[in-house]
């Protein structure tokens, strides 16, 4: 008997190790998902309220009984660039705005693109839909090689189809590095593009020496009329070891950036978009407007933040030129100098200390 139930023992504790060992294969291969993660896509962390179809049209209805101004009301003249200096530097940081949500942004000698976009409009065909304003404030072919492209999300005006063909096509094979949100890579896949890096928020990368962070963003995403939200959205932040950097492509405003201000902050620069934030009761949830793209760089902890996402495509009601100047007085109202939120003139260059 007692040798019977010594092997019963025996029986039981190797059961109960195998299961252990089960147990930590299966967490291991499959972690639990993240409470972003849905069944068929992704969702915020914070509250989330888009308008649907019946305030789109609403929105739209009202549009038509006031009177707007049109593209020829807007002139942004472009900055003297030097694309030479450009191409020829790999020491100092700099920052240039192409347009919208486009910068190109030398870190530690590797040249970044983000959100490229060099269309004339922003829109799924090429005779319909939001039209550039402002042109380019420097060509494509006039940038020197790009190391790294990051993508926020998959709506027209932040990833443009014919860009990012035109850029790989420049680039002549796999060196240029794209990093995307999830679900995001089969799509450059089946235009070519290979070397693609798909993340998930707060996982990192090393890409040519340079700690990728994909952040949170509260925003959405929908390339499709039946896919909403099936890829992700997100920020992008940029640590040399020496300088820390974080686009934010395109937001609504929530307390995540908070937490990503606790957690990877303070940055030395950050890209907060500032326009087309009209009306608010459409909008709000989708877009900053400058007084909480003001509030966003208190946050983050940023030392400084340029305004993007304005000037380039008309896609709100308010006036285009407007965002700076209510950006001015956002920044007064919290007692902000001019140097710690600032705007740049399309095709501007600027070198970071």
């Amino acid at each position: 008997m007692s040798r019977l139930l010594t092997r019963s023992g025996m029986a039981h504790i190797l059961a109960g190790m195998f299961l252990l060992v089960f147990m930590t294969m299966v967490s291991h291969a499959a972690p639990p998902a993240r409470t972003h993660h849905t069944e068929d896509g992704f969702r915020n962390i914070y509250a989330f309220e888009r308008p649907g179809m019946s305030n789109f049209l609403k929105w739209r209805l009202e549009r038509m009984g006031k009177d707007h101004p049109s593209q020829e009301d807007y002139l942004f003249p472009l900055a003297d660039n030097n694309p030479a200096f450009l191409r020829g530097n790999r020491e100092m940081n700099t920052l240039t705005w192409v347009g919208h949500s486009t910068l190109f942004v030398q870190l530690r000698g590797q040249n970044i693109l983000t959100d490229p976009h060099f269309s004339r409009r922003a829109s799924p065909v090429s005779w319909a839909g939001p039209e550039r304003v402002t042109p380019p404030g420097i060509a494509l072919k006039d940038l020197p090689p790009v190391d790294i492209v990051l993508i926020s999300h998959d709506h027209y005006d932040h990833l443009d189809r014919e860009t990012i063909v035109n850029l790989h096509r420049r680039e002549g094979g796999e060196d240029t590095l794209f990093l995307v949100p999830l679900k995001l890579k089969s799509w450059f896949e089946d235009l070519g593009v290979r070397n693609v890096v798909e993340m998930d928020w707060w996982e990192e990368y090393d890409a040519k020496g340079l700690r990728m962070i994909c952040t949170p963003m509260h925003h959405w995403s929908k390339r499709t009329l039946f896919a909403e939200n099936e890829t992700l959205w997100a920020g992008w932040a940029v640590d040399t070891g020496e300088f820390r950097f974080i686009f934010l492509g395109d937001c609504g405003y929530s307390p995540i950036y908070r937490d990503i201000g606790d957690e990877l902050g303070p940055f030395d620069l950050a890209a907060i978009p500032i326009g087309a934030y009209e009306p608010r009761w459409f909008m709000r949830n989708q877009h900053v407007n400058p007084a909480e793209a003001v509030q966003v760089h208190l946050d983050l902890r940023a030392r400084r933040s340029v305004g993007i996402h304005w000037g380039t495509f008309i896609l709100t009601d308010e006036p285009l030129d407007e965002p700076p100047l209510s950006l001015m007085l956002a920044r007064e109202r919290r007692n902000l100098p001019p140097e710690d939120f600032f705007i740049l003139r399309h095709g501007e260059t600027i070198v970071l200390e």
